[in-house]
C-alpha cells in the first residue's frame, strides 16, 4: 500500500504541467543527442547542468533524465536506418538492425526497437520503485567505513566492466581520484594542489571536466575525420511487425529486459555492456545463431530492450546509496548537489517529491519517447542529413556559454579547452573517460568517508576490516580484481568487447 501511496504522490507532481514541459524537452533533447552521431548523453547532460540552476530541482533532474534515457531510444533509429550509432549503446543495433533496414524492413526494425524499449523502460522503472526503498533502508546502516568500502566495489567494478585496456582503466582512475584532491582541504581549511592558482582553490569543477573530455574532445574526434554521408532514403515502409518477427522478438525483450536490468544496477555496468551482453546471449542461445548479422529480430530487439532497461536501473544505487554507477550518474550527483540535495538513502526521507517524482516521470518519459519515435521518424532523417561542419560549431558555442555560466569566470573556459586536448588525446591512446570522471566525483567523497572513519576509530584501520558490511564489499571487490586478473576470464573480457573497438 506504501508503494501505491508513494507513486500516486509522484504522479500528483509529474503531472504537473512545468514538470511535464522539461520531461518531454528531456525526451526530445536525447532523441536528437541520440540521433545525430558523434553526440552523447554525458557532454549533453554537462553542457547543460548550468541549466539547472535556475530550474527547480524536480523539474531539472526530470529533463536531465529524460536526456539520458531518451538517448538510448534515439541512437537506434539511425543504426537501423543509416549503420551509424548515435549512441555507444546501439552499437549493436547496428548488426541487425540495419539488415532488416536493407531486407525491406526498416518500418518493423523501428518499431520493434521502439516497443521493446518502452517495455523495457516501463519494467525497470517498476524495480526501481519496487527495490529503492528497501535498499534506502539497508543504506541508513551504513557508517563511514561501509561508505568508503562501498565506493572502493564501485571503482573496481568500473575497471572491471569498462571497455578496453585494464591498465588504462586504472590510470584514468587514479588520475580522477589525483584531481579530486585539488582545492581546500575539507578538514584543516588549507589549499592544497592549486599551484597559487586562487581559481583552484574551490577545486576543479567535474562540469568543466566532463565538458572537456566529452563535449570538446568528441567534437575535435569528429572534426577530423571525412564527411561520409550515407545516402538516407526517407522510405520507411510499414511500422507493424509481421507474426514471424512479433514472435522471434517478444521472448528477446523478455532477456534483455530482465539482463538490462540487472547490469544496470552494478557499478560501470549502465547501458554499453548490457547490450553487448544481451546480443551475446541471444545468439548463444539461438537455434539458429546463423541468422545473426542477417537480419534476425531477436538480435534487435534484444539488446535495445536491455540497453533500456540499464538505463532506468542505473539510478537505483544512485538514489540510494549515493553512488554514480557511471559517468551520466556522476552528472547526476552535480545537478543534485547544484540544489543542496545529497544524493543518498535520505533523498527519500527528506525529498518524497523529488524521489517519487523523477520515478514517475520516467513512465511519463518512455510513453512520449514512443510517441516522439514512431510518427516523427521522418523529422530524425532529415536532421541526418544537416552537415556536421554546420552542427558542431553550434555545439561548441553552446558548450562555452554552459561552462561561463558555471561561475562567469573565463578561467573555466581556458581550463575545459585544456581538458579538451588533453581528451583528445586520450582518445587517440583509447583511454576512456568515464573512470576518470567516477574518480573526480567519488574520490573526495571517498577521502571524507575514510578520514571520518579513521576519527571515529581512533586511528585504527582494522576498522575497514573488522566490521562485517564494510569486510564483505571489501571482499567482493578484492574478489572482482582475482577474477579479471585470471588470463581466461581476461581472454574472454576482451573477446567480449572486440565488437566496440
Amino acid at each position: 500500500m506504501d508503494l501505491f501511496d508513494n507513486l500516486m504522490l509522484g504522479f500528483s507532481v509529474a503531472f504537473t504541467p512545468e514538470n511535464l514541459f522539461y520531461a518531454l524537452l528531456g525526451c526530445i533533447l536525447g532523441t536528437l543527442i541520440g540521433v545525430l552521431p558523434g553526440i552523447g548523453p554525458v557532454p549533453t547532460i554537462a553542457m547543460l547542468l548550468p541549466i539547472t540552476y535556475v530550474l527547480p530541482p524536480i523539474a531539472g533532474l526530470i529533463m536531465l533524465a529524460g536526456i539520458y534515457y531518451g538517448a538510448q531510444y534515439g541512437g537506434s533509429t539511425t543504426a537501423i536506418l543509416v549503420a551509424l550509432p548515435g549512441e555507444t549503446s546501439a552499437v549493436v543495433t547496428v548488426l541487425d538492425g540495419h539488415q532488416m533496414a536493407r531486407n525491406g524492413r526498416a518500418g518493423s526494425a523501428l518499431a520493434i526497437a521502439a516497443l521493446g524499449s518502452f517495455f523495457a523502460g516501463c519494467v525497470a522503472t517498476l524495480l526501481l520503485a519496487a527495490f529503492a526503498p528497501p535498499l534506502a533502508e539497508v543504506a541508513f546502516k551504513f557508517g563511514p567505513a561501509e561508505y568508503f568500502s562501498l565506493m572502493c566495489l564501485g571503482l573496481v567494478g568500473a575497471v572491471v566492466l569498462a571497455s578496453g585496456s585494464l591498465p588504462k582503466a586504472i590510470s584514468m582512475i587514479i588520475l580522477g581520484l589525483l584531481l579530486g584532491m585539488v582545492g581546500t582541504d575539507v578538514n584543516s581549511g588549507v589549499a592544497r594542489f592549486d599551484f597559487g592558482i586562487p581559481e583552484l582553490q574551490d577545486g576543479i569543477d567535474f562540469a568543466i571536466v566532463a565538458m572537456g573530455v566529452f563535449g570538446f574532445a568528441e567534437i575535435m574526434t569528429n572534426l577530423e575525420q571525412k564527411e561520409n554521408r550515407v545516402d538516407i532514403t526517407d522510405k520507411i515502409g510499414s511500422l507493424y511487425p509481421n507474426k514471424q518477427e512479433f514472435k522471434e522478438a517478444a521472448p528477446a525483450v523478455l532477456r534483455g529486459t530482465a539482463l538490462g536490468s540487472a547490469l544496470g544496477i552494478l557499478p560501470g555496468g549502465g547501458a554499453v555492456l548490457s547490450s553487448f551482453a544481451s546480443y551475446t546471449l541471444e545468439k548463444k542461445i539461438s537455434k539458429n545463431p546463423e541468422r545473426f548479422g542477417k537480419g534476425h529480430p531477436a538480435g534487435l530487439a534484444g539488446p535495445e530492450s536491455a540497453n533500456n532497461a540499464a538505463a532506468q536501473t542505473s539510478f537505483i544505487p544512485l538514489l540510494t546509496l549515493g553512488i554514480p554507477g557511471n559517468a551520466v550518474m556522476a552528472l547526476m550527483v552535480g545537478a543534485m548537489t547544484i540544489h543542496n540535495i545529497q544524493p543518498g538513502p535520505q533523498v527519500m526521507t527528506s525529498h518524497p517529491e523529488l524521489f517519487w517524482g523523477l520515478i514517475a516521470s520516467m513512465w511519463i518519459g518512455n510513453l512520449m519517447l514512443v510517441v516522439l519515435n514512431l510518427p516523427l521518424i521522418g523529422l530524425w532523417v532529415k536532421l541526418l542529413k544537416v552537415p556536421y561542419r554546420i552542427l558542431f560549431p553550434a555545439i561548441l558555442v553552446f558548450c562555452t556559454i554552459g561552462v561561463y555560466s558555471l561561475n562567469y569566470n573565463s578561467f573555466d573556459i581556458f581550463t575545459t579547452a585544456i581538458f579538451g586536448v588533453i581528451g583528445y588525446v586520450w582518445s587517440k591512446l583509447k583511454c576512456e573517460g568515464a573512470p576518470l570522471l567516477l574518480g573526480l566525483v567519488l574520490g573526495p567523497m571517498m577521502e571524507e568517508n575514510f578520514r571520518r572513519a579513521l576519527l571515529l576509530s581512533r586511528g585504527d584501520f582494522s576498522t575497514f576490516v573488522t566490521r562485517p558490511l564494510s569486510a564483505s564489499l571489501l571482499a567482493v571487490a578484492a574478489f572482482l580484481v582475482i577474477l579479471v586478473a585470471l588470463p581466461a576470464i581476461r581472454k574472454k573480457r576482451e573477446e567480449t568487447f572486440v565488437e566496440e573497438e
